[in-house]
């Protein structure tokens, strides 16, 4: 009988955990999952509204929007961005990766040489602000930041809303930090 009443405490328990979670990310993508990484230097993000974008650029004093979701002319999303961005005194500069496939050692490389080069402070950002934008944070950090590789990798956990197992597509991501981490000869 004990047995029986901890299991099913422990299977409400878990679902609860599951739906928290499940709120909390819900509410990272109507909030548009804005977060002051490094003040006056770098933030993150994922698709901002015209509004909030606009917002951001003035409140932040953001120099450089970095899109990774690409070149879209002709998406609203991607001409409101271009156009709010040049229209608050901001570069907008797009570069396109997938949450779903590794980066090349070379694509990395290149990803940090741009956030290394861009104005700040920077504002990057990808669709949900999770993944790519996870990837790109963790990068930031470590290698032009200086902060330390343990706090650095936060940025790729479920508190930016980045859901790191292995059996989802978006653990690519992981899967190019590892690589990047070998590559600039970091313990992994």
């Amino acid at each position: 009988m004990q047995i029986r009443i901890f299991a099913k405490r422990a299977a409400l328990s878990a679902l609860g955990l599951v739906l928290a979670l499940g709120l909390y990310l819900g509410y990272l993508q109507l909030s548009g999952n804005f977060h002051e990484i490094l003040p006056g230097k770098f933030y993150r993000s994922a698709q901002l509204s015209s509004e909030d974008l606009g917002r951001a650029i003035d409140t932040y004093h953001i120099k450089t929007v970095i899109n990774l979701r690409g070149t879209n002319t002709g998406h609203s999303w991607y001409d409101d961005e271009v156009a709010v961005t040049q229209a608050h005194g901001a570069k907008h500069i797009d570069f396109g990766i997938s949450a779903l496939k590794e980066l090349t050692p070379e694509k990395s490389m290149a990803l940090v040489a741009l956030m290394r080069d861009a104005e700040g402070p920077l504002l990057i950002h990808c669709r949900g602000g999770a993944d790519r934008t996870g990837l790109a944070s963790v990068m930031y950090l470590q290698q032009i930041a200086g902060v330390d590789e343990e706090t650095a990798e936060w940025q790729l956990t479920p508190l930016y809303g980045h859901i790191n197992l292995p059996f989802l597509g978006a653990y690519a991501m992981d899967d190019t930090w590892e690589q990047f981490e070998k590559l600039i000869g970091l313990p992994s």
